[in-house]
């Protein structure tokens, strides 16, 4: 039997250590602070890093969906220029050299018989002196005249370009952008779902804690009774020793299993003082169930596209196909506008126009990257996210089932164990009745004592599974909002210590 007790408490304690994972807030408030679920959540809200990174990530997606928006407007870029060039001009005159000399010494070949009779001798003393000077003279010419032209120019312009067509490009990545806000606003459904569970799971495992901690001190206390008995009944010579050595073994149990009941509330204070950053929190709202049944499963299925993983699963599959049409995008050509304006015509280069407008058409006829194999790809991605988007509406389905079962599960056993608590006290006073009187010995009581601690630390372990499992059928089920009307709904209340 003292195997059974000891048993049914390291469960117990188990349970409780469960509840000391760790966190990194820090400590900002003096002194107990108490808190009804609702202003711890309301707290925890405005505190929680996880949350606020998931807003800027909201953000972040936001502006970068705003900054896309414009696509199809006119890029118009200013740009100025100072430059200094120089430029050479050859010119060839080796054909334009025989020309001329040629004709000039046809010239002077006629240039005698052009004269009267009497200067003829002289024109042909002048033609053939001349006609001898020409080689020379025509040899000083160079074959080639260059010209070096040297200059600085200051060139302020103004250019725009303007996509026409882009092949479907700009929607594609318009669709994708947006796709990444609903991504995004996906992420944060799931992180402020996964902290406020974290802070049921912190909060009323605070209450489960201290209900284990009043139930070991109880069953300490009782044990420390049937101790005090066991020894005036031996000393009255009705038990032997040994009995009351039995008693006491069983109460050192009892206080060691207080003892470390003890340590897993202060671990489980010290989680929820962290995570609401807090130095110390007293809750106010006692572990809860409603024992009543909730309502049909079927009405809590049916969104599973709210479901902050198929929200998750939704954007992947849009942004998917919006890279499918991306893809196509780079096989189709592309159409746009552009023009430029000099602002210092008085001071352009003399092959710059005043201003330039026009419109072009570019396409890629061979690519380094194959776009057909690209497009594929992005097809099996998107199929890929399809599939991925159905699996996530199975999923949810199938979470919100197995947490109504859990829900529903708790409940009855929570109920079921209100009439075992009371036949457990019932036989430990009976019992305990005997055992004074000399009519029965210690083990019945012992045995007595531990099925009462195991129902009453069961009831404790089971209202804590049935607030847990509420909130994840809640979360499941898109409808994590409505966890406060459950439980102002709640006609069960485990109060322990400050609990209400």
């Amino acid at each position: 039997m003292r195997l059974g007790v000891t048993r049914h408490w390291s469960i117990a304690i188990a349970l409780t250590a469960a509840l000391a994972s760790a966190a990194n807030a820090q400590t900002a408030q003096t002194g107990p602070t108490a808190l009804s679920f609702d202003a711890a959540q309301l707290r925890f809200d405005r505190r929680s890093r996880a949350i606020s990174a998931a807003d800027h990530g909201v953000d972040a997606a936001k502006a970068g969906a705003d900054a896309v928006r414009t696509l199809h407007r006119p890029i118009v870029t200013a740009s100025a220029q100072y430059l200094v060039y120089q430029k050479t001009l050859s010119v060839d005159v080796t054909g334009e050299k025989s020309a001329a000399l040629g004709n000039t010494q046809d010239f002077l070949a006629a240039f005698p018989g052009s004269v009267p009779p009497a200067f003829q001798q002289i024109a042909s003393e002048i033609s053939g002196r001349l006609s001898q000077a020409l080689p020379g003279l025509f040899d000083a010419i160079p074959d080639q005249l260059s010209y070096r032209f040297r200059d600085e120019v200051f060139r302020p312009t103004v250019q725009a370009a303007l996509p026409i067509y882009t092949g479907g490009a700009i929607p594609a990545v318009q669709r994708a952008a947006q796709g990444g806000v609903a991504m995004a606003e996906g992420r944060r459904a799931q992180v402020v779902d996964l902290a406020r569970l974290n802070l049921i799971r912190a909060y009323f495992g605070q209450q489960a804690a201290a209900g284990l901690l009043e139930a070991a001190r109880r069953s300490r206390d009782a044990l420390d009774k049937i101790v005090s008995d066991s020894r005036k009944l031996e000393a009255a010579g009705v038990i032997p020793h040994a009995r009351t050595l039995e008693v006491q073994v069983a109460r050192d149990t009892a206080e060691r299993t207080y003892q470390r009941a003890e340590l897993s509330s202060a671990t489980a204070r010290d989680e929820l003082a962290r995570l609401l950053d807090l130095d110390t929190v007293v809750p106010t709202t006692a572990l809860f169930v409603q024992t009543r049944p909730l309502a049909p499963v079927e009405t809590f299925l049916g969104s599973e596209g709210s479901a902050p993983e198929a929200r998750t699963a939704d954007a992947g599959r849009q942004i998917a196909d919006a890279g499918v049409a991306l893809a196509r995008s780079r096989r189709l050509p592309q159409a746009y506008a552009f023009g430029e304006y000099n602002l210092n015509r008085s001071n352009a280069l003399p092959i710059e126009p005043d201003w330039i407008a026009g419109v072009g058409v570019r396409y890629t006829i061979l690519s380094n990257i194959d776009r057909r194999r690209t497009e594929d790809a992005a097809r099996a991605q998107a199929a890929a996210a399809a599939d991925t988007a159905a699996e996530a509406r199975r999923i949810a389905t199938s979470a919100t089932i197995r947490a109504y079962n859990l829900v529903e599960g708790a409940r009855r056993s929570f109920v079921l164990l209100d009439s075992s608590i009371a036949a457990a006290r019932e036989n430990v006073r009976v019992q305990s009745v005997a055992f004074r009187e000399g009519e029965g010995t210690a083990t019945p009581v012992i045995a007595a004592q531990a099925a009462l601690d195991t129902a009453e630390a069961q009831r404790i372990a089971v209202a804590y599974e049935y607030d847990l499992a509420l909130a994840g059928l809640l979360a499941s089920a898109s409808r994590l909002d409505a966890f406060g009307s459950h439980l102002a709904r709640a006609d069960q209340r485990l109060v322990y210590g400050t609990g209400q």
